[in-house]
């Protein structure tokens, strides 16, 4: 799961660790997955289920940087993958 971003944060040198966490009160299942480059401090909380032929349908994408109280909410990988490249690639390059 997040397979571009996943390989976007490893070609900026970030770190990541990822869990799989699965709420008994409500139907979606979650992907948490923390990165940093020194401080895994930031984290994307992704809610997915399973459609009935077994396929991941990913409902939500909620992006944190730095321990933010509002998450940025993402429908699509690519959107976030698009921001993210907006603003850790110019972070890497300093």
């Amino acid at each position: 799961m997040l397979k571009r971003t996943k390989q976007f944060l490893r070609s900026i040198h970030y770190d990541y660790d990822k869990t799989y966490i699965r709420p008994l009160m409500v139907p979606d299942s979650v992907y948490v997955l923390k990165f940093g480059k020194d401080h895994r401090n930031n984290r994307v909380v992704v809610k997915y289920s399973h459609t009935w032929t077994g396929r991941v349908k990913i409902n939500e994408i909620a992006l944190r940087l730095h321990k933010q109280k509002h998450p940025r909410i993402f429908k699509h990988e690519t959107d976030l993958v698009k921001y993210l490249n907006k603003h850790l690639a110019k972070k890497a390059a300093d």
